[in-house]
């Protein structure tokens, strides 16, 4: 996943600036229809029972990663064909933070869940 220009902004003028930033105290996974870019927008799947999913991230050298398996629910409608996954700090709204396109585009049926295994959601600094 990259970097979004809100969060790159953020660490710029906290390390150059010395300008505080406060990390957020949660992280929520969402789902995109039509990708995200670095300065946001995208088209991010509602209804059918999708609700953003909280995750936990651990660190090591330059990337952080899922600590566990992230499952959205069972869709109750079809949410469409998920091209995108990515990470913000609210439960709606909020900052985006990092995104990326999956590996592989998946078409949410209903009664279909979709799940990103434990280590598979890569935040790269480099």
């Amino acid at each position: 996943m990259a970097f979004s220009n809100y969060l790159s902004n953020e660490i710029l003028d906290h390390v150059f600036s010395g300008n505080a930033f406060t990390a957020p105290s949660n992280y929520y996974v969402a789902l995109y229809t039509v990708a995200p870019t670095a300065s946001g927008g995208g088209t991010e799947v509602t209804g059918g029972g999708y609700v953003r999913r909280a995750a936990t991230f651990t660190t090591s050298a330059t990337q952080s990663t899922n600590q566990s398996a992230v499952e959205f629910p069972t869709a109750t409608a079809a949410y469409g064909n998920v091209v995108a996954a990515a990470v913000l700090d609210a439960t709606s709204g909020g900052n985006l933070l990092a995104f990326a396109n999956l590996t592989a585009a998946k078409n949410i049926a209903i009664g279909d869940v979709l799940r990103i295994p434990a280590n598979d959601l890569d935040i790269n600094l480099a």
